[in-house]
């Protein structure tokens, strides 16, 4: 398969995504977008990386996979921290995180 193929499913992967993070309100539904665009940029390093014959992009690849577990700890400690001080789940509702 040509890598054509893969960047354009990368893209639209990462349109996705991103529409999911402009329109959602819910954290949740929020860092799953994320995750996806996250997703979309990996499939891209790894297919520049199969296309140029090097290892390169499946080492960032999975550098980014390690920075995203990271992402999804702090933000499902902060999902669960307003949770139990009754806040409201609201990414624009989340004012008192302001410090």
């Amino acid at each position: 398969m040509s890598i054509t193929w893969f960047v354009v499913l990368s893209a639209v992967l990462f349109a996705i995504g991103l529409f999911g993070v402009m329109t959602r309100r819910s954290p949740l539904v929020i860092l799953l977008c994320l995750e996806l665009m996250l997703n979309a940029g990996n499939l891209a390093l790894i297919a520049f990386a199969r296309g140029h014959g090097n290892a390169d992009g499946q080492v960032f690849a999975l550098i980014v996979m390690v920075v995203a577990a990271c992402e999804v700890v702090v933000g499902l400690g902060l999902i669960v921290a307003m949770y139990r001080r009754r806040m409201p789940i609201d990414a624009d509702a989340a004012s008192e995180l302001r410090g």
